[in-house]
């Protein structure tokens, strides 16, 4: 939820306007409204897959009746990596803090803040953002095989019968779904919406009898997130561990190996002025984000690279007071870097 403050009510554009003072706040000094810019945190998102393997009851005859290689009698469970994300998030700088004081027909009674203080519009409201979403891999619900076994399957005096009656019985389904699709059954859908039904439901009943030799393999998604603060000369700082069998771990984890995390900056860091530190704050205070390259590995491999802006490469500027006097002025901050997205003037 958007924390928005009204201050003071809007004039015409054309009525007069008194002086804006904006400046540094220290807590309990002057009245108005305080407001934050951002620094830059770093936000890694590891999507790891939890892996589980379920044998079938049939595993030592898959082989032999359906010439599957390599099929295992032991349950296992194990993780993978699957994709690897960077962004940059912002937080409060408390080095950073403004105070608007509101005069009487003040030309930035609209201001809209985040619930952390940030700033987000000034005489407007800012778009509503977009909650990052992945799409992550869940269990699939199985079918009971036993559904689809006939009665000589089920009276089998044996698990050796029932795995030879049941792969006669796959191969049954396969040769009904050729015939189909060749269109030599003795009995063909009359449509293709009946034609899919039934090679659909033939699917679910091979998958089913065939899960009694291959076994069943579940996929979970789980992400996995660390917060890192970005600095120049950034190398190879290990942000999370990583283990096959424990999953995602945290970075003072040793039973994991570490994946490492790197910053290099696209710019020098600039340093402003002495004379421009002592100049009086007249106007919206705002960022200027750098960019810096970032680089996640494990194992040697590269997980991730691109490029995200740092506000801590670049600068701080002040969007002029003048601007706001004789006009209404509209401006839209990205609250996560403190940069302007958008102006608008009547």
């Amino acid at each position: 939820m958007n924390k928005t403050v009204f201050a003071l009510s809007m004039l015409a554009c054309t009525a007069p306007v008194a002086a804006q003072d904006i400046s540094a706040y220290m807590p309990g000094e002057g009245e108005g409204i305080v407001y934050f810019l951002p620094k830059t945190t770093l936000k890694v998102n590891i999507i790891a897959t939890r892996i589980s393997y379920k044998p079938g009851d049939l595993c030592q005859y898959a082989n032999q009746y359906l010439r599957m290689n390599n099929v295992s009698s032991e349950p296992e469970t194990y993780w993978e990596i699957k994709r690897v994300e960077v962004c940059s998030a912002g937080v409060p700088d408390s080095t950073k803090a403004y105070i608007i004081k509101l005069k009487d027909k003040s030309a930035m009674g609209n201001v809209e803040l985040t619930n952390e203080g940030l700033i987000k519009a000034i005489n407007t409201s800012a778009p509503e953002e977009k909650a990052e979403e992945y799409v992550l891999e869940k269990p699939q619900k199985h079918e009971n095989p036993r559904k689809y076994m006939t009665e000589d399957i089920l009276i089998a005096g044996s698990t050796a019968k029932m795995a030879e009656l049941t792969s006669k019985e796959i191969y049954n389904i396969r040769e009904s779904k050729n015939l189909i699709l060749r269109g030599q059954a003795d009995t063909m859908p009359k449509d293709g919406a009946s034609l899919q039904l039934i090679i659909d439901n033939l699917d679910k009943q091979e998958k089913a009898l065939t899960q009694l030799f291959a076994g069943i393999t579940d996929r979970e998604d789980k992400v996995f997130t660390a917060y890192i603060t970005p600095e120049e000369g950034l190398e190879n700082k290990v942000v999370l561990r990583f283990s096959n069998l424990l999953g995602v771990l945290p970075a003072n984890d040793l039973a994991g190996e570490p994946i490492y995390i790197s910053l290099k900056s696209l710019a020098p860091i600039p340093v402003m002025p002495e004379d421009k530190k002592k100049k009086k704050l007249e106007g919206a205070i705002y960022n200027i984000p750098g960019k810096g390259k970032v680089t996640v590995s494990y194992q040697g491999k590269t997980c991730f690279e691109g490029e995200l802006p740092i506000t801590q490469f670049g600068s701080t500027e002040v969007l002029v007071d003048d601007l706001f006097k004789k006009i209404n002025t509209r401006v839209i901050f990205n609250p996560e870097t403190g940069s302007i997205l958008k102006i608008d003037k009547d």
